[in-house]
């Protein structure tokens, strides 16, 4: 449900979109975005990519 939430606040609400495939692709952008390069505090200011791999070579060790 965040993100969701984040989702809409942050690319859809007030903005137009000419077209179905504009949104589309503006949400495939936002969810790269999200996964590859959005620092969270709770991750350690970490993206979430980079904290999984942390945690995996930790669980190596």
């Amino acid at each position: 449900e965040n993100f969701f939430g984040l989702l809409k606040q942050e690319i859809y609400y007030g903005k137009i979109y000419s077209n179905y495939h504009e949104l589309k692709q503006t949400i495939k952008n936002y969810i790269h975005y999200y996964n590859q390069y959005r620092m969270k505090e709770k991750l350690h200011w970490q993206s979430p990519i980079e904290f999984r791999k942390n945690q995996l070579l930790i669980a190596q060790k």
